[in-house]
C-alpha cells in the first residue's frame, strides 16, 4: 500500500489501525519516528539488505524499511549490528560495509556518515564529546576508534590483542568487553580525559556473554561450566558485587529495567531484582524453539516495558517478533526484517 497524507494524519492521531508496510512503500509525507520503538535488522551477511522496522509504543502499527522509505529508496547497508542515539541523530553501525550512517532520529533521512578507520565495526557508544567505536576483524586487527561527536572527524585509533565487542560509557569513562561469541573474561577500562587505557578488569569465574551499564554502573554476565555470574563494575573499574546464578547454565542476553535484571538461559528467560539473594526458582516465560538454534533468541531487548523476544526464523524468512510484558504476558506478535537482533526505543 501507498503511504500517503492520510498515514501521516493517522500516526497523528492516536495510532488506532494496524498498518504493515513492505519495502515497496513509498512515502510523500514526513512521519514522525519518535515515541516509539526501533527494530534493527541486520539482514543476511554479504547483501545490502539491512533496515529498519519502526513499531509505534502501544504496539499496534508497524513500518518497515523506514531508512529505505525515507532516503529515495537507496539501501541502508550490509549487516545493521546496532542503533545508538546521540542529540537529535541516530547512528546506525554497519557491520560489513564498514560505515555508520547518521539520520535524523525524528524521520530517519539521512545527515550524515562515518566510514574512516573503519573495519568491521561491532559497538559504539558516546562520552566526553566523542564516540567510540569497536572494531574486529576476524583474523585481523582488534581496536576502538574515536571520532569527534561535532564534525565526525577521526580523533585515534586504541589497538588490542584481545577481541574487542560490546563497549559502554560509565561515569564518563569507557567499558571494552575483551570477549566475544562465549570465550573470553576480560574488560579494558579506559579514561576519556586521554583517551588511554586504565587498566584490565579480569572476571574470576566464567566467559563474559554481554556487558551493559546502568545507572553510571556496568555489568557483565558470564557463563561458567553449571553456574552463571552477573558481575557488578563501578565506573572507577572495580567488581563490587557478584550474583551467583546458582544452576543456571550459559546465562546471555543481560538487561536491566526499572530495579530488575532480565537474561536468559536456553530457551527460559528469567527475571531477578538488584537486590535479590536467591536465584529465580522458574523463568518468566519460555519461547518455542525456532527452525535452528542459532535463530533461538537471536534479539533479546527489554526497553520501556517490554520485552522484545526475535526468533530469526533460519535467516531466510523475515524474523518473528514476540513483545512479552515484564511479568510475563505475551502480548504481539509480527514479523520484521530478516535476523532482527535488537530493539531500542526512540
Amino acid at each position: 500500500m501507498k503511504i500517503t497524507k492520510l498515514l501521516t494524519l493517522v500516526f497523528a492521531f492516536a495510532l488506532l489501525f494496524t498498518i504493515s508496510c513492505t519495502s515497496d512503500d513509498t512515502i510523500s509525507d514526513e512521519v514522525f519516528y519518535g515515541n516509539g520503538f526501533l527494530l534493527s535488522n541486520e539482514g543476511n551477511f554479504g547483501k545490502p539488505n539491512a533496515d529498519v522496522t519502526f513499531v509505534t509504543s502501544d504496539l499496534n502499527m508497524k513500518q518497515d524499511n523506514i531508512f529505505s522509505a525515507n532516503n529515495g529508496g537507496s539501501n541502508l547497508g550490509d549487516v545493521l549490528q546496532m542503533i545508538s542515539f546521540n542529540g537529535d541523530h541516530a547512528y546506525l553501525l554497519l557491520n560489513n560495509s564498514n560505515k555508520i550512517q547518521i539520520v535524523n532520529r525524528s524521520n530517519f533521512k539521512r545527515t550524515g556518515e562515518i566510514t574512516a578507520q573503519l573495519n568491521s565495526p561491532r559497538f559504539m557508544t558516546f562520552a566526553n564529546n566523542n564516540i567510540y567505536v569497536t572494531n574486529d576483524k576476524y583474523g585481523g586487527d582488534k581496536y576502538v576508534s574515536i571520532y569527534k561527536s561535532s564534525d565526525l572527524s577521526f580523533v585515534k585509533k586504541i589497538n588490542f590483542t584481545d577481541n574487542v565487542e560490546r563497549i559502554v560509557e560509565a561515569g564518563n569513562n569507557i567499558f571494552v568487553q575483551n570477549a566475544s561469541f562465549g570465550f573470553g573474561n576480560k574488560i579494558t577500562y579506559i579514561t576519556t580525559s586521554n583517551n588511554e587505557i586504565q587498566s584490565t578488569i579480569t572476571i574470576p569465574n566464567g566467559n563474559i556473554n554481554k556487558m551493559i551499564a546502568s545507572n553510571g554502573t556496568v555489568y557483565a554476565i558470564a557463563a561458567g561450566t553449571a553456574d552463571s555470574y552477573i558481575y557488578q563494575i563501578s565506573n572507577a573499574g572495580s567488581i563490587t558485587k557478584t550474583y551467583t546464578l546458582t544452576g543456571i547454565t550459559d546465562a546471555t542476553n543481560l538487561e536491566i529495567e526499572k530495579g530488575k535484571f532480565y537474561f536468559t538461559s536456553g530457551l527460559n528467560v528469567y527475571a531477578m531484582d538488584l537486590t535479590a539473594t536467591t536465584v529465580p526458582s522458574a523463568p518468566l516465560f519460555t519461547v518455542s524453539n525456532s527452525v535452528d538454534q542459532y535463530s533461538n533468541l537471536y534479539g533479546f531487548s527489554v526497553v520501556n516495558d517490554r520485552i522484545f523476544v526475535s526468533d530469526a526464523n533460519g535467516f531466510t524468512q523475515d524474523s518473528k517478533i514476540s513483545v512479552y510484558s515484564t511479568s510475563g504476558s505475551l502480548l504481539k506478535t509480527f514479523t520484521a526484517g530478516k535476523g532482527t537482533n535488537g530493539a531500542f526505543w526512540n
